[in-house]
């Protein structure tokens, strides 16, 4: 994909039916797809097309009345949460409030922007909004996938990714999201990932002023961004490790989402190996790392097949399938290893 122009698959959501032709037609080819009015006909959603008021009842009549952690934001930083001055702190606070006193904030702020920004995220709503999954089911999603709820004044999500795959619904207000595709890593001048504002870094360069010196090879990456627009009922899926600013633009905004691993084999995550191998390989010589790399081409990525594709199946051994119990084997070879036996 390295200097491709890109573009979002756009279509409409009710053709992609269920679950298995989403992962064959949309989440295996590991491109971002709009899905126009995937999630329109949701009571959410409805609520929200008949008034604001009328969706702030409904979920006030869902409201388990636990307490959440909102992003609260000075008017000078027009909803945009970032850093502080040299990644020292943050430049909005943190409180902690009742779903209920939050989902009020938010109201008043929304109506008088020049007070404060207020934001709430990722919010599971199976413990915030019970109910909320059952009224407002997606059928493309599995079970194990649950809905969290975002929710917000006008508001700007620094350029990140998430470890999972992700399906964003938009039920009130409107969402902007600019998207860059995984390899666009090198170009998009990611800050520390122990030092984040949600759990995963962040682009510096996506959110600085054009042409900021500090960040000289940023237009390689600006050249591949690509926009997609999205209006309540509308859903966008990004695959997993996909860059994306989220800009929520009008005055209230509602954002579900859904995160999983639609192609795991086990309960081991890529970013956790990709963390060991940072310890094990980062800061060895130049030219054992080039080697490694080959390796891990030929047994992980394998970009010309299987690596015993020149033997039987039978004679593969832990290198065959891993639904055929190889998953454990190798797992519990690793175990063993870290423990020095």
């Amino acid at each position: 994909m390295t200097g491709a122009q890109l573009a979002v698959r756009d279509v409409d959501g009710a053709s992609v039916g269920d679950l298995d032709a989403f992962v064959r037609d949309v989440a295996r080819p590991g491109m971002p797809v709009v899905l126009r009015g995937l999630c329109r006909d949701w009571p959410a959603t409805q609520a929200s097309g008949q008034s604001r008021a009328a969706l702030v009842a409904y979920l006030a009549r869902l409201d388990a009345g636990r307490t959440a952690e909102a992003f609260v934001g000075d008017p000078t930083i027009a909803g945009r949460y970032t850093y502080g001055k040299d990644l020292a702190g943050f430049n909005f606070t943190r409180e902690s409030l009742r779903f209920g006193d939050a989902l009020g904030r938010i109201v008043a702020a929304a109506d008088a922007p020049e007070t404060e920004s207020v934001y709430l995220g990722s919010l599971p709503t199976d413990a915030y909004l019970p109910g909320f999954a059952a009224d407002n089911a997606v059928p493309i999603v599995p079970p194990t996938a649950r809905p969290r709820i975002w929710l917000g004044t006008a508001s700007s999500v620094a350029c990140h990714y998430d470890t999972f795959d992700n399906l964003a619904c938009v039920v009130a207000g409107t969402r902007r999201f600019t998207l860059y595709p995984p390899d666009a890593i090198g170009n998009l001048y990611v800050g520390p990932i122990d030092h984040t504002m949600a759990g995963q870094p962040i682009s510096l360069a996506a959110g600085a002023d054009t042409d900021d010196p500090r960040y000289p090879d940023f237009p390689a990456a600006r050249g591949r961004a690509m926009v997609v627009d999205l209006a309540p009922g509308d859903a966008l899926y990004m695959p997993k490790l996909w860059w994306h600013s989220v800009e929520a633009t009008a005055p209230f905004n509602m954002l579900v989402n859904y995160w999983w691993d639609g192609f795991a084999a086990g309960p081991d995550a890529p970013y956790t190996a990709m963390l060991l191998s940072m310890i094990a390989i980062a800061e060895r010589p130049p030219a054992e790392r080039a080697a490694w790399r080959a390796f891990f081409d030929h047994y992980v990525f394998r970009p010309n097949g299987h690596p015993l594709a020149h033997l039987p199946d039978a004679q593969h051994g832990i290198l065959g399938a891993l639904g055929g119990g190889n998953y454990g084997r190798i797992r519990a070879w690793v175990m063993k290893t870290l423990r020095g036996g």
